[in-house]
């Protein structure tokens, strides 16, 4: 390792010495349990292949808590809560440096984390600093994965988009839309991120064309991968209401982070097709339909009717067609008729 790479990394954790004002509470009680064994002092063991065992064992309670520590503060950077994000963000790389060393490009996810966070906290010198360290291992990487440069990607992006250089804004979400689409796939949700705040900067600068085009595609990706798992997990579900008489209990497909990424995605897509549901009133219609599977699928029956209940009443002072009413209508009716046989 070059005295370079030790210096920033000695500096990103510098810097995160002041993030550590922040609530650990935010993640400490989560993990606290968890961290006991990696405290406690390595045993004794008898032979080689015991010790190996050990240390196996630790490493992988390590890996373990890296990816617990970055879901949790990505569930916290969608749902704008970016202070609590950073304990977070914080553990997961200090978990990846010591399994990973300084210098891996496994530490560029955790970089990111911290760079998003410090944008969210309006704390752009802060944020340049993680991003330059991100940068500067991945140039040095042989093998870094498309996923983590598409994270890179998106977050220089969010970065010009904070400095309102629009223009190496959308150079980044481009690139990031390219790397995340040989990693998933152009239709994936994963590759979705970047069309919403490529949409995001064409709605600022009101090229509204450009802006609801992209919208839609975010809202169309989201909806198909919603809609796969409603289709076959309801008809799950309603088979086991016929047969015990109580709901089948599961869930979106997604972890935490997923589905608060969800959430906001598609709510701030809402709130723009709100404002134009005079004269887009099916597209408005149509989030809607896809925010009440994301909350059905989330067993928040009580959200899932209040947009499914927004969403018929919008159908019916456009006076749309009894087929669109009667769609939303089933949807209504199949929340109802889980909602009373509640999980016993």
């Amino acid at each position: 390792m070059n005295k370079r790479t030790i210096l920033q990394s000695q500096q990103v954790l510098h810097s995160g010495v002041v993030h550590q004002r922040a609530d650990w509470g935010s993640i400490h009680e989560k993990i606290c349990q968890l961290l006991i064994p990696l405290r406690t002092s390595m045993p004794f063991y008898n032979s080689e292949e015991e010790r190996k065992h050990g240390l196996q064992q630790l490493q992988q309670r390590q890996k373990h808590l890296i990816e617990f520590c970055y879901t949790v503060a990505q569930k916290y950077l969608f749902e704008g809560k970016h202070e609590d994000a950073v304990p977070a963000a914080l553990h997961s790389l200090r978990f990846r440096m010591n399994v990973h060393g300084l210098s891996s490009v496994e530490l560029v996810p955790a970089y990111l984390l911290l760079a998003e966070a410090s944008l969210g906290l309006g704390r752009i010198v802060q944020a340049e600093e993680y991003l330059c360290q991100a940068q500067w291992t991945v140039l040095k990487s042989t093998e870094c994965p498309y996923a983590t440069h598409s994270l890179l990607h998106r977050n220089l992006g969010l970065l010009y988009m904070a400095k309102e250089n629009y223009e190496e804004a959308r150079y980044h979400l481009a690139n990031d839309i390219y790397f995340a689409s040989c990693a998933f796939g152009t239709e994936d949700i994963r590759t979705s991120g970047g069309y919403f705040h490529l949409a995001n900067i064409f709605y600022g600068l009101k090229k509204l064309d450009r802006a609801d085009t992209l919208y839609t595609k975010v809202s169309e990706i989201w909806n198909k991968y919603l809609n796969n798992h409603y289709q076959v997990l309801s008809q799950a579900r309603i088979q086991q209401i016929d047969l015990l008489g109580k709901r089948f209990e599961t869930d979106t497909g997604l972890d935490e982070a997923q589905e608060a990424e969800a959430i906001r995605i598609l709510t701030s897509i809402w709130n723009i097709r709100e404002s134009t549901s005079d004269t887009a009133p099916q597209k408005t219609i149509f989030v809607l339909k896809t925010l009440v599977m994301l909350y059905h699928l989330m067993m928040n029956s009580s959200k899932a009717q209040e947009y499914a209940m927004r969403a018929l009443d919008l159908a019916r002072e456009q006076q749309l067609s009894d087929q669109e009413q009667n769609s939303i209508q089933d949807l209504l009716s199949l929340i109802s008729a889980e909602d009373a046989h509640p999980v016993t």
